[in-house]
């Protein structure tokens, strides 16, 4: 009897290996994403100041990575349906990882902005297909204890990838400076892709006669490419012809952009979706709230740097509270509350994350660039509360009158507007921050909170419009 069952324990075990093997790979994958989309928040002071680039290339090194990320996601998802995850996933991989090694060889600003988009253009290649390979390989309990993983695993990658950085960048290791933190990616990627190459599975059921619409995407990537370039340009060197024309530009490719998911066989966006007013208004303040969010944790760290005169390792210590909070809220909305509170409790979430910024706006008034870090540990716990909350919670609730049918496309839109609000948020913000400057850091940054406080209470009345519950069933 022994005998004969042992192989079915043997293969059994195997299995289970396999499948904490491909969660670890997703997980690497997902991690490096989040720890590169944060981690020049603290090191774009130190960046710009030794490639020269000044505040163009600091607005642009977040910018770049988000907007590539954005414009490209939901299309690197059809992708992987068309021509299959493993492969998807291996040619982002590799891909990002040859990006992270030119952006920490870039000898000046103009190779670093290319390498970053590069980056986020391969991410969006790259970080659809975990959750695609694990949903078809995975049972039903294994998928379960995975997503059970993904809050701890990518909290601890957005509150250690900051804080590794500032630490990296304060030893100035070999002399490299901030090199290392986009080197680091060459080892992390190259484990990554000899591992994918040896435990994903081959995925012989791709569906070839799945559509892309190249044209809306491209036209979105026009819009968005039109409308930033604009703002930064303009917001940093004054408002002539250009930066004019390209916003311009940006606005008539939206609209034909907008005509295009009206018309397209397959557009990227299901039509159906944008009648649904609980989809379109949890959209606008997902849109709304993020590029908010982000824009304050951009312009925060570089107050603490410039104003304060922070280093960065003290500087990312600094924020330490603030992702704490986000963190801690996030996993209290998905532990139950945002089944129990709907939509009141995005409502909830923004109003805190107002009480924080008045709270820092309060004691920037009193004691301008003298405020201590201390000082600002509270308010930021505060801040990151309410970014957690409403973060965690938009999206799930937005999807309460959504169909199964449409589950897929509201999804996917979501992901792609919360990273294009990040890239608009931390132009826009950053823009507001420079531009007030001029009449010195502690009113650069009461400006910011200001525009903060204003943007975020405009989309509170909008909230009433969301759906009043979030789905029974969590959509995937």
């Amino acid at each position: 009897m022994t005998t004969l069952t042992e192989p079915s324990a043997v293969t059994t075990r195997r299995s289970s290996r396999l499948m904490w093997a491909i969660l670890g790979l997703v997980l690497l994958a997902d991690a490096l994403d989040v720890i590169d989309a944060t981690i020049t928040n603290i090191a774009a002071p130190t960046i710009a100041r030794e490639l020269h680039g000044g505040e163009s290339l600091i607005k642009w090194l977040g910018t770049a990575y988000m907007l590539a990320m954005g414009v490209l996601l939901v299309v690197g998802g059809r992708l992987g349906d068309k021509f299959g995850q493993r492969r998807l996933f291996l040619i982002g991989m590799s891909g990002f990882t040859l990006a992270s090694a030119v952006a920490g060889l870039s000898p000046n600003p103009a190779v670093l902005i290319v390498a970053r988009v590069v980056q986020g253009a391969f991410g969006a290649l790259l970080i659809p297909q975990g959750m695609a390979i694990m949903t078809k390989a995975f049972s039903r309990d294994m998928l379960a204890k995975a997503f059970g993983l993904f809050g701890p695993v990518l909290g601890l990658a957005s509150v250690g990838g900051p804080v590794l950085a500032g630490f990296v960048i304060s030893a100035d290791l070999f002399g490299l400076s901030w090199r290392p933190i986009f080197l680091a990616n060459v080892i992390l990627g190259g484990v990554g892709l000899v591992m994918a190459a040896k435990i994903l599975p081959r995925d012989d059921d791709s569906d070839r006669s799945t559509v892309v619409d190249g044209w809306g995407s491209s036209l979105l990537a026009v819009t968005m490419i039109g409308l930033l370039y604009g703002l930064i340009e303009g917001s940093t060197n004054g408002w002539s012809a250009a930066p004019v024309a390209s916003i311009t530009v940006g606005v008539l490719f939206f609209a034909a952009f907008a005509y295009r998911q009206r018309t397209a066989t397959h557009p990227l966006i299901t039509p159906s979706l944008m009648k649904n007013r609980g989809f379109t208004s949890g959209l606008l303040v997902c849109l709304v709230a993020v590029a908010a969010g982000t824009g304050l944790l951009f312009v925060l760290s570089l107050f603490l740097q410039e104003g304060l005169h922070a280093g960065p390792r003290d500087t990312s210590l600094g924020l330490v509270p603030l992702t704490l909070g986000l963190i801690a809220a996030g996993f209290a909305a998905m532990g139950g509350l945002v089944a129990k509170l709907g939509r009141t409790l995005v409502f909830i979430g923004l109003t805190v994350d107002l009480v924080g910024c008045g709270w820092v706006l309060v004691l920037v008034a009193r004691s301008g660039t003298n405020v201590s870090l201390w000082a600002l540990a509270p308010a930021f716990f505060v801040i990151g509360v309410g970014i957690g909350l409403s973060f965690a919670t938009i999206p799930t609730v937005a999807l309460g009158d959504a169909s199964p049918e449409e589950a897929g496309s509201a999804s996917g839109s979501f992901s792609s507007i919360q990273q294009l609000a990040s890239a608009i948020g931390s132009a826009a913000v950053a823009s507001v921050f420079f531009h007030a400057a001029t009449s010195g850091l502690g009113h650069a940054i009461k400006v910011s909170l200001i525009v903060v406080l204003a943007v975020t209470a405009l989309s509170l009345p909008v909230v009433a419009l969301m759906p009043r519950k979030a789905p029974s069933e969590p959509h995937q």
